[in-house]
């Protein structure tokens, strides 16, 4: 039994005229017969009556074209989700993000798309900003989180959100109430982003303690944010954050206050190929952006 046999039965079926059927196919009646005929011989099974005047589904006719129907359904959404795994439906999609984003963002997004292309494998992979743009440049990731500015000819770039900042310190040690107090930290130890890691950060950072009046001591220097709230809260340095953690973070002995005196903030975006349309990079865009 090959394929078009199933199809010439389908046909036949549809329209219970092997004339009209045949002009359907586009082949001669005889041939149809025949096909017809060497169907039932395989199956032993009788699929039609025909007389002069009609023909006719048997029963065994019947259940097999609801058999054969499903199948071909069966096909055809095979066909669809194969053209789609070619167009990058399916396969791999990677994700990069830096440490400052709040990890729960990144999981609904993943579990969003999973639930909508589930033949997908989701990678993340946290990286700074500078090495991200290289990793898109070079076809290495899909996506990118970063904090602007970016300037890229291959890079497309979606604002979703402006984060400010915020003075983290360990209460324990520190008893500040705002942040006019904060001049009186400008002998205390800093614990900073590693210039080389997040270069523009950095130098925000600074731009930032300039504005209040002192030139940071900065002793340790991290490419984690995490790795920057641990080290404040173990009462090893002081640290400016960004708004995002300190609004997100929910350690009692972590104290934070916004930096609202100054108008500087950073620009936390999405990045994609200009080359990429697909179904999935437009769906995680879409996700993050109307969240």
């Amino acid at each position: 039994m090959e394929l078009r046999h199933l199809k010439y039965f389908l046909a036949v079926a549809e329209e219970l005229n092997f004339t009209k059927a045949a002009e359907k196919l586009f082949i001669s009646q005889p041939p149809l017969s025949r096909q017809i005929a060497e169907l039932e011989e395989e199956l032993q099974a009788k699929l039609f009556i025909r007389n002069n005047k009609k023909v006719e589904l048997t029963e065994p006719g019947k259940y097999f074209k609801e058999e054969v129907t499903v199948l071909f359904q069966n096909l055809e959404r095979i066909s669809v989700k194969t053209k789609k795994m070619a167009e990058n439906v399916s396969g791999e999609f990677r994700i990069a993000y830096i440490s400052s984003i709040y990890s729960s963002v990144i999981s609904d997004l993943i579990k969003h798309l999973k639930a909508k292309f589930p033949y997908v494998n989701f990678k993340l992979f946290e990286i700074s900003t500078t090495k991200q743009i290289d990793a898109l440049e070079q076809g290495k990731i899909e996506m990118g989180i970063i904090r602007s500015p970016i300037h890229s000819p291959k890079i497309k770039s979606h604002l979703w959100f402006k984060d400010g900042f915020s003075l983290a310190y360990n209460k324990n040690i520190f008893q500040i109430k705002s942040e006019n107090e904060i001049l009186k930290l400008q002998n205390e130890t800093f614990v900073f982003f590693n210039k080389d890691y997040a270069p523009h950060y950095h130098e925000v950072l600074l731009e930032l303690c300039a504005f209040y009046g002192f030139t940071p001591k900065i002793i340790h220097e991290a490419n984690n944010i995490n790795s920057i709230v641990q080290l404040v809260k173990n009462g090893l340095g002081i640290s400016i954050v960004p708004s995002n953690i300190a609004k997100n973070n929910q350690d009692l002995e972590i104290g934070f206050i916004e930096l609202k005196k100054v108008n500087l903030c950073t620009n936390v975006s999405l990045i994609t190929s200009k080359d990429d349309h697909s179904e999935i990079t437009q769906s995680a865009v879409d996700f993050l952006l109307k969240g």
